[in-house]
């Protein structure tokens, strides 16, 4: 039927073929891990940082301490639910800090308050990932992402594309993932 050299250059043909795509892969894992390593390490550096950043408190841009002569029992309130929405994280009860960082949104977006309303979203999605609801997580690390374009504040979009890529991740879809990784990583070099 089929003669020796005939069967030998198939093979040889497939063996080729099957090195290329195993090259490829091998150069496509490298790329991928070492994007992970450079994540990785970047997390270390920003966990010895802050912690969700318990301890950090933002000044609001344009705003002088003291100057305001009117109090405004929303935005205590506000500052209020943000606070106890950080504890319940601590505490690992996402569901509470759902609740509460839900309440800070609402008031933050009824006082026009965009940083407020950044940090509201950005717990929201923390909250939305640690109960493994994904997609529910990245609608609001992409609320941060559009509220700081509006705002033209970009304070922890590093953490938000970072934070969209990790659920891309765990919803398998490794694609959309590593394009967040890279603007994660991009961010991370700039910042």
């Amino acid at each position: 039927m089929f003669s020796m050299p005939i069967l030998f250059g198939i093979a040889l043909m497939g063996a080729a073929v099957g090195g290329l795509i195993a090259r490829q892969r091998r150069f496509e894992l490298e790329r991928l891990n070492n994007q992970l390593r450079q994540i990785n390490m970047a997390l270390k550096r920003q966990s010895r940082i802050e912690s969700y950043a318990p301890s950090l408190t933002y000044a609001p841009v344009g705003r002088s301490p003291g100057l305001e002569i009117t109090i405004d029992t929303r935005r205590d309130e506000m500052m209020s639910k943000l606070k106890e929405g950080k504890k319940y994280l601590r505490l690992q009860d996402p569901q509470k800090a759902f609740e509460e960082f839900k309440g800070g949104l609402k008031i933050a977006q009824a006082l026009g308050d965009p940083i407020e309303a950044k940090k509201a979203a950005r717990g929201l999605g923390a909250s939305c990932q640690r109960q493994r609801k994904f997609r529910e997580a990245i609608k609001y690390h992409s609320m941060v992402l559009s509220i700081s374009e509006k705002a033209k504040e970009h304070t922890g979009d590093t953490e938000a594309y970072g934070a969209i890529a990790d659920c891309y991740t765990e919803l398998g879809d490794l694609e959309t993932a590593a394009k967040y990784y890279d603007k994660y990583i991009e961010r991370l070099e700039t910042d």
